[in-house]
């Protein structure tokens, strides 16, 4: 006769059994929701060709990140694990067919890939949390209008599970955040007022000068116009250097803090 357990025990087995799927599903979501706040997502356009919503730029820290033009079918996939960056299936399936090609056998039709190296930058379009990694969905501006895209999966190690910070500091090992430069000269107007009211705080010397009376006020200066068809320098010159500057092609978008300025072949097109 088989024995079986006590009852209390059963349940205890099965509430483990309920509870430890929903633990797992809740882990993976924190994980999700924090990679996509920190490498906030671009939406592109259906065929690839252009960016609809910019996300956050990332910047590559390891050489060797292979990507396809947009146009082929499928993007090849990269894998990182144990610290090495690799090009997976399709970037040693595309060097075979080169080596074969070499002794003999007809060339092959390979796909123009192209390498991308340390401190070049791109667009993430796509997350997914897997139960063995996470993997990116890379997406370049255009070179020579040819965009690239392509995967790039972090494989956990073997028989792991690692925790939300693991994961965060395996991906950033490869993968950094360009710093939001108008969040840098905010910074630094703040460090200024402050000098400034230090300054203010200091005790007025015993002999100093009566103040000259205040000049008569200047009259107001027009407000700044961004008209069509106005160029580069003459919007920067108005409006100072942009926060960003998206290069998409043949169009340009100058990202000033409250404004948008669009510009097509090196003219003004388009101001929100």
């Amino acid at each position: 006769m088989k024995a079986r357990l006590p009852i209390r025990m059963q349940i205890a087995v099965l509430a483990v059994a309920g509870i430890f799927p929903w633990f797992a599903a809740g882990a993976q979501g924190s994980l999700q929701s924090q990679l996509e706040a920190k490498y906030q997502l671009t939406k592109p356009t259906d065929d690839k060709s252009d960016i609809v919503t910019a996300g956050a730029v990332l910047v590559l820290q390891k050489d060797k990140l292979l990507m396809y033009p947009t146009s082929t079918q499928i993007p090849p996939q990269n894998t990182y694990s144990n610290g090495r960056l690799s090009e997976g299936a399709y970037g040693v399936h595309q060097k075979l067919q080169g080596f074969g090609s070499m002794i003999g056998h007809p060339p092959p039709q390979t796909v123009q890939g192209r390498q991308f190296v340390t401190g070049e930058k791109f667009w993430v379009t796509g997350i997914a949390v897997q139960a063995d990694g996470v993997v990116f969905t890379l997406f370049s501006d255009p070179y020579q209008d040819v965009r690239y895209y392509s995967t790039l999966k972090f494989i956990y190690p073997k028989g792991s599970n690692p925790s939300t910070d693991q994961v965060m500091s395996m991906v950033g090992e490869v993968l950094t955040v360009q710093a939001d430069d108008s969040a840098k000269s905010d910074d630094s107007g703040n460090q200024q007022q402050a000098a400034g009211g230090d300054a203010n705080q200091q005790p007025a010397a015993a002999d100093a000068p009566a103040a000259a009376p205040a000049a008569p006020a200047a009259p107001a200066a027009p407000p700044a116009t961004v008209e069509i068809g106005q160029t580069p320098d003459q919007v920067t010159a108005i409006l100072g250097q942009p926060d960003k500057i998206l290069n998409l092609g043949p169009k340009q978008i100058y990202v000033y803090k409250d404004l948008k300025v669009t510009f097509v072949k090196g003219k003004v097109t388009d101001a929100q």
